[in-house]
C-alpha cells in the first residue's frame, strides 16, 4: 500500500503549489511541506498525520484520511482561514495523478481554526479524506 500514500502526498504537493490562490497566500514557490525547515516564513503548510486502509473494490483502492495544518503568525484568524478557503477549494473533487495511482474521490471532511497557546500563532487544521485507486497501463 505504500505506493498509494506517497503518491498521494506527491500529487497534493504538486496540485496545490500549482494553484494559484494557495500560491497567492503562501508563496509562488508555496511553502508547502511534510517537515517544515527551521527558518521557514509563515504563514504555510504542513502535511502530517496519514491514515490509509484498503478498499474492498476494483483497482486496489485505498482509503486515505491525511491532516493538513496551516500555521500562521497573523494576529488573528484570518490569513489561517483564507488559507484554509483556499486549499479547501483547491482540493474539493480534484482528480489528482501520481506514479501511476489517481484519486477516485477528495474533498476535505473537516477544519478547525484556534489559536496557540501563547497567542503568537493560528492555526488551521483540515482533514483530508481521498480514495486512490491504480491507474490502466
Amino acid at each position: 500500500m505504500s505506493a498509494h500514500e506517497l503518491a498521494l502526498q506527491k500529487a497534493l504537493i504538486v496540485h496545490l503549489r500549482a494553484n494559484p490562490a494557495v500560491r497567492a497566500l503562501l508563496g509562488e514557490a508555496a511553502r508547502i511541506w511534510d517537515g517544515a525547515p527551521t527558518d521557514t516564513a509563515f504563514p504555510h503548510l504542513l502535511i502530517g498525520r496519514s491514515e490509509s486502509r484498503p478498499v474492498a473494490a476494483d483497482g486496489g483502492g485505498v482509503e486515505h484520511a491525511l491532516t493538513l495544518t496551516v500555521a500562521s503568525r497573523f494576529r488573528g484568524t484570518e490569513e489561517a482561514k483564507a488559507v484554509m478557503a483556499a486549499v479547501r477549494l483547491a482540493l474539493d473533487d480534484a482528480i489528482l495523478e501520481a506514479d501511476g495511482v489517481r484519486t477516485a474521490s477528495l474533498g476535505v471532511s473537516f477544519a478547525e481554526v484556534f489559536p496557540s497557546a501563547d497567542g503568537a500563532r493560528t492555526f488551521a487544521v483540515l482533514r483530508v479524506r481521498a480514495v486512490t485507486e491504480e491507474m490502466e497501463t
